[in-house]
C-alpha cells in the first residue's frame, strides 16, 4: 500500500476470534451488518474467501437514490489474522484481527481520489460500528 492517503478505522469486539471471523466473512451475516446506516441495504452478497477469490457487496439506499458495487479480489488471507484485497478500481485494503475476547479489528484502506477523506473514514467506521453491534448481540 502507498504510504500517503491511507485511512484507518477500527473497533473492538467482545467475542471470540472464531466467531468474529465467521461473522465478518459469511454472506448470510455480511448482509445483516454491512451498511453505514439503516438507510442502506445489501441487494446481493458474494464472498469467495480464498486468495484470488472475488467478493461483491451490491449496496443500495432504500429510497433508491444511491447505489454502488463494492467488488474486489483477495490477495492474501491469513486465517483469524488478516485479509488483504484489491478493489476493482485498484485501491488496496488490509483488515487485521488481533486478540481474542476482545478482538481488535482494524481496516486500513486507500480512499477514493477526489472524495472527502473525512466522509470516507466515517463511512468505514460506521460500518465497523454496526458490525460490532451485530457481533456482540449474538
Amino acid at each position: 500500500m502507498k504510504s500517503e492517503n491511507i485511512l484507518t478505522a477500527s473497533v473492538s469486539i467482545n467475542k471470540p476470534i472464531e466467531l468474529v471471523w465467521k461473522l465478518w466473512n459469511k454472506a448470510e451475516h455480511i448482509a445483516k451488518w454491512n451498511a453505514p446506516s439503516a438507510d442502506w441495504i445489501n441487494k446481493k452478497i458474494e464472498n469467495y474467501l480464498v486468495e484470488g477469490g472475488e467478493f461483491l457487496y451490491a449496496m443500495v439506499k432504500k429510497d433508491g437514490s444511491e447505489k454502488f458495487d463494492f467488488k474486489g479480489t483477495y490477495t492474501e488471507i491469513i486465517l483469524h489474522k488478516s485479509l488483504s484485497y484489491t478493489l476493482d478500481d485498484g485501491r488496496k485494503t488490509t483488515i487485521t484481527f488481533t486478540g481474542n475476547e476482545p478482538v481488535n479489528l482494524t481496516e486500513i484502506f486507500e480512499p477514493v481520489t477526489g472524495l472527502d477523506l473525512t466522509m470516507q473514514q466515517e463511512f468505514c467506521q460506521s460500518v465497523l460500528n454496526k458490525f460490532k453491534v451485530y457481533a456482540e448481540q449474538l
